[in-house]
């Protein structure tokens, strides 16, 4: 923590979907009265909640995305990877009612009425970064990309989604940037689109090289890259 102003761990999913017509991303805006990136496109995201730690995962996140979570951990703290995934599955079925899972018990919104429970081994660790001091509310934020393939739901049908994203849309990769985006959202999108460059459409996401890591703990901005 540096500063006032706690830096809380938090996991963002960016849903690629991969058709005959071209890939897209589901993106959605924030309230104009939100604290943090008002009225900005982002992807589903939020905070680790307490709960997330113990919530039961059908399968865990798989290597090298375990490994790499721990890595550069924050003074004091002992990152958890199991309830980084289980949170970015959680903030992606609370603010889309979209669900990847499998069949299994949870208490969740969504999961528990699918008769299905969260499953992290779709993910693909893909992005970090802590949020700049100053800021009202500071996130260490771990991005994941999934493929909509792995949805359990129909990937059009947002009716479940709760109201904290609006105009919640799949958005074409080529034209995404074009939207108001924080910049963190934008250096994402740079990462994504280097990583599926000439990906055939039915093949599985590749696991990067390297996770850049934006280290923004202190004042002097750092840039590193978590192999």
């Amino acid at each position: 923590m540096t500063g006032a102003t706690p830096i809380r761990d938090a996991a963002t999913i960016i849903l690629l979907r991969r058709q005959a017509e071209g890939v897209s991303v589901l993106m959605g805006m924030r309230g104009a009265g939100a604290v943090f990136m008002p009225s900005k496109y982002v992807f589903p995201g939020g905070a680790v909640d307490p709960g997330d730690a113990s919530a039961p995962l059908t399968a865990p996140l798989a290597e090298p995305h375990r490994s790499r979570l721990v890595r550069e951990p924050r003074p004091g703290t002992l990152p958890d990877p199991d309830a980084i995934a289980a949170a970015a599955l959680r903030e992606l079925a609370e603010e889309t009612g979209q669900l990847i899972g499998r069949p299994g018990h949870s208490t969740w919104p969504g999961f528990a009425e699918a008769g299905l429970c969260p499953d992290a081994s779709a993910l693909v660790y893909l992005f970090r970064a802590i949020t700049p001091p100053g800021r009202p509310r500071r996130f260490d934020a771990h991005f994941f990309v999934a493929d909509a393939a792995c949805l359990a739901t129909d990937p059009d049908d947002f009716s479940r989604a709760c109201d904290e994203l609006s105009h919640l849309h799949w958005v074409p990769l080529a034209e995404a940037r074009a939207l108001d985006l924080p910049f963190i959202t934008e250096v994402v999108l740079a990462e994504l689109a280097d990583l599926i460059a000439g990906l055939p459409q039915d093949a599985c996401l590749p696991v990067p090289d390297t996770v850049p890591f934006f280290d923004n703990r202190t004042p002097a901005p750092r840039f590193a890259q978590i192999a």
